[in-house]
This record gives C-alpha cells, sequence and structure tokens, in this order.
C-alpha cells in the first residue's frame, strides 16, 4: 500500500512537472527571464513550504551541519536545473527541452562508472547510443529540421545538473532526512542563488501591468511546477528505488509534450517522435536495478 501511495505521489509529480511550459510560454512575451522564473519558483515554494511546517511541526526545521551542505548541493543543483531547462525551452521548444533535460540517467550513469567503478555493461552501451541517436532527431540536428545550438548544450546542461538533484536527494533521503525538511533547505538554497543572479527588480514595472493576474501566474509557477512536484517527488523517493522513480519521471516529458501540441500548437515531426521514444527507453533501461540487467 506505501509502494502504491509512492507510486502515485511519483506519477502526479511528473504530471505538475509538466506544465512549466505553459508558465514559460506566458510570461516570456513580458521581458521576464529564465533567471527571474527560477527565482520566482525558488522564493515561492520557499515560503508556502515554510508557512506549511510552521503551521504542522516547528521541529522540522531543526538540521545540521552535513545536512545543510547536502542541502545546499540539491539547491544548486536546482537553480541550475532550473535556469538551463527554462532558457532551452525559450531557445528551442518545450519538448525539446524537456527531453534534454531528461538525459539525466546518462550522467548518472557516466558518474557510477567513473567514480564508483560500477560496470559498463551491454545494456548501458545500448542505452547510451539511444539517448545519443534519440537527441539527434529531437534537437532537429537529424532530419534537416531547424535547430538552435545554443539551446542544446543549454538543455545537456540542465540534464547533468538533474542528475546531480537526484544524487544529493537520493543522499539524504538514505540520511532518513525528512522530505520536509530536505526540500525546505533545498529551496532555501535555490532561492539565494535565484535571488543574486536575477535582478529581481526589474519584475516590478512588469508586476504593474496586471498586479492580480501576474501575482497569481507566479504563485501557480512557484506551486505547481515547483513546490508542490518536488515534495511528492521527494516522498515518492524515500520508499521507492532511484530506479523506479526515474522511470517513472518519464511522465514529466510526455505531459510536457501533450501540454505543448495541446495548447500551443507545436507540432512533433516522425523524427521528433521517433527520438522521444529512443531516449525514454534508454533512461528507463538505465534505471533498471543492476541486478537484472
Amino acid at each position: 500500500m506505501k509502494n502504491n501511495k509512492a507510486l502515485i505521489c511519483i506519477i502526479l509529480s511528473g504530471l505538475l512537472w509538466g506544465t512549466s511550459g505553459i508558465f514559460v510560454h506566458y510570461l516570456a512575451p513580458y521581458g521576464i527571464t529564465s533567471m527571474q522564473m527560477t527565482a520566482i519558483r525558488g522564493v515561492v515554494s520557499l515560503i508556502a513550504i515554510g508557512i506549511y511546517i510552521l503551521i504542522t511541526d516547528r521541529e522540522l526545521f531543526r538540521t545540521n551541519l552535513p545536512n545543510l551542505l547536502f542541502g545546499a548541493g540539491a539547491g544548486l543543483s536546482m537553480f541550475i536545473t532550473a535556469s538551463a531547462y527554462y532558457t532551452s525551452m525559450q531557445l528551442t521548444s518545450v519538448s525539446t527541452s524537456v527531453i534534454l533535460m531528461y538525459t539525466a540517467p546518462l550522467f548518472v550513469m557516466a558518474y557510477s562508472v567513473i567514480f564508483l567503478k560500477e560496470k559498463f555493461t551491454f545494456i548501458k552501451g545500448i542505452s547510451v547510443i539511444g539517448i545519443f541517436i534519440g537527441c539527434a532527431l529531437v534537437s532537429g540536428v537529424v532530419g534537416g529540421m531547424k535547430y538552435n545550438t545554443l539551446g542544446i548544450i543549454i538543455g545537456f546542461i540542465s540534464g547533468i545538473a538533474y542528475s546531480a538533484y537526484n544524487i544529493f536527494t537520493k543522499i539524504e533521503m538514505n540520511r532518513k532526512i525528512n522530505p520536509l525538511t530536505a526540500t525546505f533547505y533545498c529551496y532555501v538554497f535555490m532561492a539565494f542563488f535565484a535571488v543574486i543572479f536575477s535582478s529581481p527588480q526589474n519584475l516590478i514595472p512588469i508586476v504593474k501591468l496586471n498586479p492580480p493576474v501576474f501575482i497569481l501566474a507566479f504563485a501557480g509557477l512557484g506551486v505547481l511546477t515547483s513546490a508542490m512536484p518536488y515534495f511528492l517527488y521527494t516522498i515518492g523517493l524515500k520508499k521507492l528505488p532511484a530506479g523506479v522513480a526515474s522511470s517513472l519521471g518519464i511522465i514529466e516529458p510526455l505531459a510536457a509534450t501533450l501540454y505543448s501540441m495541446i495548447l500551443f500548437n507545436e507540432k512533433l515531426s516522425i523524427y521528433h517522435i521517433i527520438g522521444v521514444v529512443l531516449i525514454l527507453c534508454a533512461v528507463v533501461l538505465l534505471s533498471r536495478p543492476e541486478e537484472k540487467e
């Protein structure tokens, strides 16, 4: 029963994460930068989770230096992931940027092979080939479609940072840190880094254009695409193996692609569809437990 709840948490987190493209689509034309969107996500999420802890259990604010350092690592990783993801989305497309971010298991595998001395198996080799071919198809490098080189590079950076976030979060769960505590301090550091680099004062004249609409949009960006899904994902990661959680995470790119097709009329070519399938299959293979290979 606990595993079923964890599965539902991971699935819901993917569906909510997939809504990021909706907010980017409507906010970017007003001149709101990717860094500012990251800052909005971080600050709103921090406030929401902080209020919840304040009301329910203030003991969850307690932490120690080692756990705080892991929270800083997770927060920095999340800051880079979100900023690179939003930038890539504006330079390429919603579906391309989210698929590039989901190359994260490739970087986790590379880290494990190089630093943890894990074996480079046949399955891993096939998965790596599948991801590279899939990315070439999704990005437009293969198939004659237009592509943005900088957007693709930044998309890969979001994948590297997302893999680091997964590693830090799993370490925190192995250390038996409460998911709310881990998520709160992750956002403390994410918000800190984002505010420093985002020039938040430039948002004031934009908000003055229509305060109720922008405040509601900022709240949605922070809660729906960040605080709620990251908290749900952290709960799920506590009960499920990291590989299973990563496999279920492919719901996000599927949801994001579906949202973009329905809401923004973003069309997918046959090359794009094949690339998406290749990458998602490769991610599932890489996320399998080692003993099942």
